[in-house]
C-alpha cells in the first residue's frame, strides 16, 4: 500500500523515481480504510533528507500509512527554510490534541550538551509524556532514544573519547530472538552508527521491564523495547541513505573535525570509492515489524487511543 505525504513535499518526487508508492490526498479520501496515522517529530538539521529516509521506510510497509510532520513549537531550524516548515510541518502544540497510531522523534545535533540545557527539553518531556496519553506506539532514534530513556528511566549520556562511525555488526541477545520488532532480521545484522555519546546497559534499571533487542561489542546499545511505554529505542540510524555517513564525513572533514573514516563503509576504506549499502533490508524489516505492531494491537477507532492504553495499564 502507499503512503500518504502532502502532494508538494520534495520527497515525493525522489520517492516516486524509487518506485514508491505514494498516494495523492484525493485518491486517498476515496478508499474505504483508516490510515494508520504517524507523526514525524523531525529534529535532524537536513530535515527534507530525513523526510525522505523515514517515508521511504513506511512507504515499503504493506499498508496505507498518513505521515504528519511535526517541528518543536518555538524553535526554528538554521538548516531548513522557513517556507518548507510553514509549508509542510505543523507546531507540536497545534497537534497535541490529535491521536496518532506511531509517533517517530528523530536525534538532533545537540547531543554533546546536557539534556537540560537544550533550548526546546522542557517541551520535548511534555511531549514524551503525551505520547503516553495520544500515541499508541512510539519509536524515538538516536538523540531522540537517549531522551528518552532519560526523561522515563533516569539513564544518562556519556560522552565517547571519539566519534561511534560506521557500519557495525550487531547482535540480538538469545532472549530477544523471539520479538515480533524483530521478525526476519538475522542473529547478527548490521546497522549504521553516528554518534558521540552512548548509553550503558548497566544503567537499564532492573524493574524497568526495558529488554536490550540488539547490541554490539564495538558501540554498544543499540535497540531496546520499552513495553511499559509502548516504545522503541534505537540509539543508531538504520533509516540511513547509502551516502549519509558519507555526507557527513566529507563534511566534518571540512570542518576540520577530528574523525576517522566510518569504520566498514567505504570499499576498501577509501573515501574515494563508494560505499556498499548492507543495512537497506535490515531497516525495512524493522520499520515494516513496527509497522505490523501498531496495526496489530491499534483501536480501530482512533478516539480511543489513549483509553485502551491506560486500561491494559490498570490491568
Amino acid at each position: 500500500m502507499p503512503i500518504k505525504i502532502p502532494d508538494d513535499l520534495p520527497a515525493r518526487r525522489k520517492l516516486e523515481a524509487e518506485g514508491v508508492m505514494v498516494m495523492r490526498a484525493a485518491d486517498a479520501m476515496r478508499q474505504d480504510i483508516r490510515p494508520l496515522k504517524i507523526g514525524l517529530l523531525n529534529l535532524m538539521p537536513n530535515k527534507i533528507s530525513t523526510e525522505t529516509q523515514i517515508a521511504r521506510l513506511l512507504g515499503a510497509t504493506p499498508l496505507q500509512i498518513e505521515l504528519s510532520l511535526v517541528q518543536i513549537t518555538d524553535h526554528a531550524p538554521r538548516n531548513t527554510s522557513a517556507e518548507h516548515m510553514l509549508s509542510f510541518y505543523r507546531p507540536w502544540e497545534e497537534v497535541k490534541d490529535e491521536r496518532f497510531d506511531g509517533f517517530i522523534i528523530t536525534g538532533a545535533p545537540v547531543e554533546r550538551m546536557p539534556f537540560e540545557e537544550v533550548t526546546y527539553w522542557d517541551e520535548l518531556r511534555r511531549i514524551f509524556d503525551w505520547t503516553q496519553t495520544h500515541v499508541h506506539r512510539s519509536f524515538n532514534i538516536c538523540w531522540g532514544a537517549q531522551a528518552a530513556v532519560h526523561h522515563f528511566h533516569g539513564m544518562q549520556k556519556y560522552d565517547l573519547p571519539a566519534k561511534a562511525f560506521g557500519i557495525f555488526p550487531h547482535q540480538v541477545p538469545a532472549s530477544a530472538s523471539a520479538s515480533p520488532f524483530l521478525r526476519g532480521l538475522a542473529d547478527e545484522f548490521t546497522v549504521p552508527v553516528s554518534r558521540w555519546s552512548e548509553v550503558r546497559k548497566s544503567e537499564i534499571p532492573r524493574d524497568s521491564g526495558v529488554i536490550v533487542l540488539a547490541e554490539s561489542d564495538a558501540t554498544g546499545l543499540c535497540l531496546l523495547a520499552d513495553p511499559r511505554h509502548r516504545a522503541l529505542h534505537m540509539f543508531n540510524h538504520l533509516e540511513y541513505d547509502t551516502n549519509s555517513l558519507g555526507d557527513e564525513y566529507f563534511r566534518d572533514v571540512a570542518a576540520k573535525v577530528e574523525v576517522g573514516i566510518p569504520a566498514g563503509y567505504f570499499r576498501k576504506d577509501d573515501p574515494s570509492q563508494p560505499p556498499v549499502n548492507n543495512w537497506r533490508g535490515n531497516a525495512h524489516l524493522l520499520f515494516g515489524n513496527w509497522i505490523n505492531d501498531i496495526y496489530q494491537t491499534v483501536p480501530f477507532d482512533i478516539s480511543r487511543i489513549g483509553q485502551s492504553e491506560a486500561a491494559e495499564v490498570a490491568a
